[in-house]
C-alpha cells in the first residue's frame, strides 16, 4: 500500500501578505471575492502592516492595495544604491600633505607615503605623487520593482532575531505559521511518531546574502568593517532548514536542503513524498525561504539580461514612467522576470496518521517529477528536461484522474516569470503536450505577475495559489498584461488576462511547473481537498472518515482560532533559543531502542539487514 502524502498545513508570508488560510492567495484575487472574504484578508493585511487604521476603510484599503504586491522598491532607496568609486588623488602642488587618525592608519602604507607623528592622535601623511583611494558614492538602480512582503511587517521585530539574515526571519515565521495553521499541536504530533520519522527538507537557492550573511563575509572588509562570527555560518543554502529544527520545530528526524535553483520548492517536495510514500517518515516539513532584493543581488541579475528594467518597462508602455505594478507580464510582450522575496512551506503526513489526529486535508501531493536538460549551450539557456517533466505529470493525471480528468479537470500553475525566452519556451512546452493529450484550451495560471520571482519558494507561492483556488474557486487571471505576445504558442492555451471562476469539484487536479536555472526542471501534481477525502473514503471506509470528522472539529478549532488572533495582531513565531536543548546524558539508549525526552515514541536500533539475500 502506498501512502499517500496529505497537505494538512500550509504557511508563509510573500508579497501578497500571509500563507496560511489563504489570505496570500485571496489578496491576488481580492476584486473577485465577496465581501466578507475581502474583510478578512484587509484584516490580515492590517495586522501584518502594524496599520492604526480602519481596515474597513477605503483609505486602508487603497494603502494596503499600494503597498503590497509587485511594486516600487522600498528595502532600499533605487536612487541612491550605496557604491564605492576608485579615484587618483594628487596634489595640485607637490607634495600633498594631509592628517590621518591613528587608529585610521593602514597596517601596510601604500606606495610612495611618508608618515611621520601629529600630535597624540594623529600622523601627518606626506605624498609626493599621486595615490588611489576608494571613496564613498551612489548610484541609480535601473530596477526599481521587486514583490517585497507588505509594508510594514518587518520579520525581525517580532522575535528575538539576533542579526538573523532576512530570509532566516522570514523562515522562523513562515514555518510557524504553517505549523499553527494546521491547527495541530507539536506534542500530540512528537507523542505519536517516533523521533526518526520526522523530517525538515528546507533551503534557499542563492544562500543568505544580506550584510548579515555571506554578504557581510565579503563586503566588511572593503568597507573598513570585520567579518561577524556569523555571517559565514548562517549564509549557508541549507541554513533555513536548520533554523526550523534547531528553533521552531526541536526535530532530530531527516533533514536536507535539496537546491534547483527557482525548482527547489518542488525538489523539497519530492523528497518529503518519496520519504512518505515509501514509510520511511510520517511527518515532513518542506519549504524554502529567499531574501533576494538586496542591490548588488538584483545588479547581476540586470547585468545578466534577466531583469526588467525601468528603461525596457517605460519603452514598452511609450512612458517616461515605469509601472512598477506591471513589471511583470507573463506571455506578453515583456522584457524579464521581477525579484521577489518569499518563505513558504507545507506540513505534510501519511494519510493513515492524518485521519488518526484529525488533520485538516488541505490536498495531496501525487507525485513531482524532475530531470535535467542535458547537453546545453549555456547554463541559463532552457532545454528539453521540462518536456519529460511535464509530460510524466500529465500521464500520471491521466493514470489518476482518467482522460476526460486531465482534459477538462486539470489546470497548470506556470512557471510564468515575464521573461521573452520564458514566454516562448514555457508556452511552447504546455502547447505541444495539451496538444498531445488532446487538451483543446488548458487553462494556465502565471502568479508571478502579482507577486514576482522568489527564486527558492517560487513554486510554494504556487502551490498557495492552487490551495486557495480549491477553496474560493477563482484561478488568478493574468492581469498585468492587455495582450498575448505574437511569438506565444497558444493555440491549446488559455491565458487569462482576467480571473477565472471554476468548480473546485471539477478542478480536482493542479499541475505546478517550475523551470530553474542551469536546467533544473520540476512538475508536479496536486489534488484538490476534495478528491483527496474521496480517496481516503475509498481506502480507509466510511466509519474512518466519519471517525476523522468528529476529530477534526476540535483541530479546525485550533486554525481558526490562530487564523483570529492574527487577524488582530501578528504573533510572534515559534522561537525557542537555548529551550529544551538534550545532551546524552538526558538518552535512554539500549541495543534496542533511543529514547528521547519530549517523544512518546523510541528511535528504534531493530534494523534488518537489508542485503540478506546477498549474505
Amino acid at each position: 500500500m502506498t501512502r499517500l502524502p496529505v497537505i494538512v498545513g500550509f504557511g508563509g508570508i510573500n508579497s501578497a501578505g500571509r500563507a496560511s488560510c489563504d489570505h496570500a492567495y485571496k489578496r491576488m484575487v481580492i476584486d473577485a471575492l465577496p465581501e466578507a472574504e475581502r474583510r478578512l484578508t484587509y484584516r490580515s493585511l492590517a495586522a501584518l502592516m502594524n496599520l492604526d487604521e480602519d481596515p474597513a476603510s477605503a483609505e486602508a484599503r487603497r494603502y494596503m492595495d499600494e503597498h503590497t504586491l509587485i511594486r516600487r522598491i522600498e528595502l532600499f532607496d533605487p536612487e541612491a544604491v550605496r557604491c564605492n568609486r576608485e579615484v587618483s588623488l594628487r596634489a595640485a602642488a607637490a607634495p600633498l600633505e594631509f592628517l590621518i587618525g591613528k587608529r585610521q592608519m593602514p597596517r601596510r602604507l601604500p606606495e610612495g607615503w611618508r608618515v611621520e607623528p601629529a600630535g597624540e592622535r594623529d600622523f601627518k601623511v606626506v605624498v609626493d605623487d599621486q595615490f588611489k583611494v576608494l571613496l564613498a558614492d551612489g548610484r541609480v538602480s535601473r530596477v526599481s520593482s521587486a514583490g517585497q512582503v507588505p509594508t510594514g511587517f518587518d520579520p525581525g521585530a517580532i522575535y528575538s532575531s539576533r542579526s538573523h539574515p532576512r530570509g532566516l526571519q522570514l523562515t522562523v515565521f513562515a514555518a510557524s505559521d504553517a505549523l499553527r495553521s494546521s491547527g495541530l499541536p507539536l506534542d500530540l504530533l512528537k507523542s505519536k511518531v517516533p523521533p526518526d520519522q520526522f523530517a525538515v527538507y528546507s533551503g534557499s537557492a542563492i544562500c543568505q546574502l544580506d550584510a548579515d550573511g555571506y554578504g557581510g563575509m565579503l563586503q566588511n572588509p572593503l568597507l573598513g568593517k570585520r567579518p561577524t562570527s556569523k555571517n559565514g555560518a548562517l549564509g549557508l543554502p541549507e541554513m533555513p532548514g536548520d533554523f526550523i529544527n534547531a528553533y521552531v520545530l526541536g526535530l532530530v528526524g531527516g533533514t536536507a536542503g535539496i537546491i534547483g535553483a527557482c525548482a527547489s520548492f518542488l525538489y523539497n517536495v519530492k523528497q518529503g513524498m518519496d520519504d512518505i510514500r515509501s514509510g520511511a517518515k510520517r511527518v515532513v516539513m518542506v519549504g524554502n525561504a529567499e531574501a533576494p532584493i538586496i542591490p548588488d543581488v538584483m545588479e547581476a541579475y540586470r547585468t545578466m539580461g534577466a531583469l526588467a528594467e525601468d528603461e525596457s518597462l517605460m519603452a514598452l508602455d511609450g512612458s517616461d514612467t515605469p509601472d512598477h505594478r506591471r513589471a511583470c507580464r507573463p506571455f506578453s510582450s515583456n522584457s524579464g522576470f521581477t525579484v521577489g522575496e518569499s518563505a513558504v512551506y507545507a506540513l505534510l503526513m501519511d494519510d493513515e496518521l492524518a485521519l488518526e489526529v484529525g488533520a485538516e486535508v488541505l490536498g495531496s501531493v501525487a507525485d513531482v517529477f524532475v530531470n535535467a536538460d542535458g547537453y546545453k549551450k549555456s547554463i541559463p539557456g532552457p532545454g528539453v528536461g521540462n518536456y519529460l517533466t511535464m509530460g510524466k505529470a500529465m500521464a500520471l493525471t491521466r493514470s489518476v484522474l482518467g482522460d476526460e480528468g486531465l482534459q477538462r479537470g486539470t489546470y497548470v500553475q506556470s512557471h510564468g516569470t515575464g521573461t521573452p525566452q520564458n514566454r516562448v519556451t514555457e508556452s511552447q512546452i504546455l502547447n505541444e503536450l495539451a496538444k498531445t493529450y488532446g487538451i483543446e484550451r488548458w487553462l494556465v495560471s502565471a502568479v508571478k505577475a502579482y507577486v514576482g520571482h522568489s527564486m527558492a519558494p517560487a513554486g510554494g507561492d504556487q502551490l498557495a495559489s492552487a490551495l486557495g483556488v480549491w477553496r474560493h474557486g477563482w484561478v488568478p487571471g493574468i492581469t498585468t498584461i492587455d495582450h498575448i505576445a505574437e511569438d506565444v504558442h497558444d493555440s491549446h492555451l488559455h491565458l487569462p488576462m482576467q480571473h477565472v471562476e471554476i468548480d473546485p469539484e471539477a478542478m480536482p487536479g493542479a499541475i505546478i511547473n517550475s523551470k530553474g536555472f542551469g536546467g533544473n526542471n520540476a512538475s508536479g501534481l496536486f489534488l484538490s481537498p476534495q478528491r483527496t477525502r474521496a480517496m481516503l473514503a475509498k481506502r480507509w471506509g466510511k466509519a474512518a472518515c466519519t471517525a476523522h470528522a468528529k476529530r477534526n472539529e476540535a483541530v479546525r478549532r485550533a486554525r481558526e482560532e490562530y487564523d483570529d488572533a492574527m487577524l488582530h495582531a501578528t504573533m510572534a513565531p515559534i522561537y525557542k533559543f537555548g529551550e529544551d536543548v538534550l545532551a546524552g546524558e538526558d538518552l535512554s539508549i539500549s541495543t534496542v531502542a533511543i529514547h528521547l525526552p519530549g517523544f512518546g515514541l523510541p528511535v528504534s536500533l531493530d534494523l534488518p539487514n537489508p542485503y540478506a539475500d546477498m549474505i
